[in-house]
């Protein structure tokens, strides 16, 4: 679903990706770790286009995608995205935001997406606040319905860039829940985090990365209890 071939990122004269090399199969869920600056968030935005890497190839479900690509926005609308801040349009109401881009994008009648936006905040747990506006939410409550407002879109892929690490630690497990349950159902997700926890009982690969590079991977419980390189051993030494 994820193919990335030599890819290269610069902020002017800032290295950010060193010639990262990775792949996400259909149905896989792929946690990334790392210290902050590592090129983790760079990696994801990249793959979603909302930043454009310098060199390298990346495909999308085996369609190669860069900013020259026609129907660019085709192709991301494949790509769901979470971010760390929720984002959410804070003169929208939760369903405003669910299904703005049923409407604004995909073109549905207020009914339709209405209908739709329905049961996607049923399937984050959220029916009863369909009409209230972000600032009276919780922080978990806003990002389940980042969370839905991503899925409207109904992407084949789902991209996490640390969902909870902006959450009081009593919010952290209801999203966490949700994404869960989306693995359940098969949602091809990438999910960067430092919820070890969560990667692995959900993870079927993890990803350490440092200084813009793809340092080990391998499975969960696998990279945990027997790290091969001695950059992952002290990374997993400091936040475990």
């Amino acid at each position: 679903m994820i193919k990335v071939r030599g890819l290269h990122k610069w902020f002017g004269d800032l290295h950010v990706l060193k010639d990262v090399n990775m792949e996400v199969s259909e149905r896989e869920v792929v946690v990334v770790i790392g210290a902050s600056g590592s090129g983790k968030s760079t990696l994801l935005r990249c793959i979603n286009f909302l930043e454009y890497a310098q060199k390298g190839q990346i495909f999308i479900d085996g369609v190669e995608a860069n900013a020259k690509t026609k129907n660019l926005h085709m192709i991301r609308a494949e790509v769901g995205m979470v971010f760390q801040h929720f984002n959410l349009f804070p003169h929208r109401t939760v369903m405003g935001n669910v299904i703005e881009g049923l409407t604004q994008v995909k073109k549905l009648s207020t009914e339709k997406a209405l209908s739709q936006g329905e049961d996607l905040l049923k399937k984050v747990g959220l029916s009863d606040k369909a009409d209230v506006y972000p600032a009276m939410l919780s922080g978990g409550q806003k990002q389940r319905v980042a969370i839905a407002r991503a899925l409207a879109m109904k992407p084949k892929i789902m991209l996490f860039d640390e969902p909870t690490s902006a959450l009081d630690p009593e919010l952290v497990g209801e999203v966490l829940q949700v994404m869960k349950n989306l693995a359940l159902e098969g949602m091809t997700m990438m999910v960067v985090s430092h919820e070890m926890g969560f990667a692995r009982e959900v993870g079927d690969r993890m990803i350490y990365m440092d200084e813009g590079r793809i340092v080990e991977e391998g499975e969960p419980k696998e990279l945990y209890n027997n790290p091969q390189h001695e950059r992952t051993k002290t990374f997993l030494r400091q936040i475990l």
